[in-house]
């Protein structure tokens, strides 16, 4: 079946936070200390959604994951410790989660491309996101999707790293 990213809806909210929630349990399960300080939360999804960041990734209509997409909109991405590849405009990436019975078929990595492709589509060609230390399987995701290692910023006080991938206008 085919998987479909779109903006979410206010009335998808549980469903998203059913997902969120099962991926904090496996951060924690994995010993990372990510998403482990009530961050995120119901209200952080609301926010989301009342915003028109919320993505879904669908598969027929059942929901699979979710991401929040921003254009331009991380004040924190300005104080890197290191260096950006780019100073233009780049779409930000946060909150990735997949569902628990959905693991081990690549859809992180898949909702990446389709917001590789709307940051395209919205004449972006740079995708900036950030990750705990202890992330291995997303840093590994997005070393592998071509994202470089540009440094590190910080969130809430904790340092995460920073990558960045700059996309073709002829893709």
């Amino acid at each position: 079946m085919a998987y479909e990213f779109r903006k979410a809806l206010v009335t998808e909210q549980s469903r998203i936070w059913e997902i969120l929630e099962q991926a904090i349990i496996r951060r924690k399960e994995d010993g990372s200390k990510q998403w482990q300080d009530g961050y995120p939360n119901p209200d952080v999804v609301r926010k989301d959604l009342e915003a028109g960041i919320g993505f879904v990734l669908t598969e027929g209509d059942t929901i699979v994951g979710y991401a929040a997409v921003l254009i331009n909109d991380e004040p924190t991405y300005a104080d890197i410790e290191g260096k950006w590849l780019t100073n233009d405009d780049f779409v930000v990436v946060h909150r990735v989660a997949v569902a628990q019975n959905y693991l081990g078929k690549g859809l992180s990595g898949k909702m990446l491309g389709f917001i590789e492709d709307y940051a395209i589509n919205n004449n972006v060609y740079s995708v900036k996101v950030d990750t705990n230390f202890d992330n291995i399987a997303m840093m590994t995701i997005f070393e592998k999707l071509g994202y470089v290692y540009c440094g590190e910023v910080y969130f809430r006080g904790s340092p995460r790293r920073a990558y960045e991938k700059v996309l073709s206008k002829t893709r």
